[in-house]
């Protein structure tokens, strides 16, 4: 099912990506307060969403998220592993090899 196109449109103006920048900077600051007063890891979520936030609507801060983990590789595999996007880089890889081991399809195979 698809949008409206006044909500696709509202989605994709301007005014609204500042909005939703300014939404996750202000969950950081919250993230910490509920994080110290709550005994649950609720903070955790509600950082993850303030940063889900800057970083899908902000290309600054998509490079400067990028260079750090080129930088700082251990920490690509924690948040790679927090996102779970090994189970997805190995299927990938998986079907590569595949690909590489089976015999190419123009050729013609010969007869036993």
């Amino acid at each position: 099912m698809s949008r409206p196109a006044f909500l696709d449109q509202l989605v994709r103006s301007e005014p609204f990506r500042v909005f939703q920048i300014v939404l996750g900077i202000l969950l950081l600051p919250i993230a910490g307060l509920i994080g110290v007063l709550s005994p649950a890891p609720i903070g955790i979520v509600v950082l993850g969403a303030g940063l889900a936030l800057i970083l899908q609507n902000s290309r600054w801060a998509r490079r400067q998220y990028l260079r750090h983990t080129r930088r700082y590789p251990r920490v690509r595999r924690v948040v790679d592993f927090g996102m779970r996007r090994g189970r997805r880089r190995t299927a990938r890889q998986s079907r590569l090899a595949l690909l590489a081991q089976s015999p190419p399809h123009n050729l013609p195979h010969s007869q036993p």
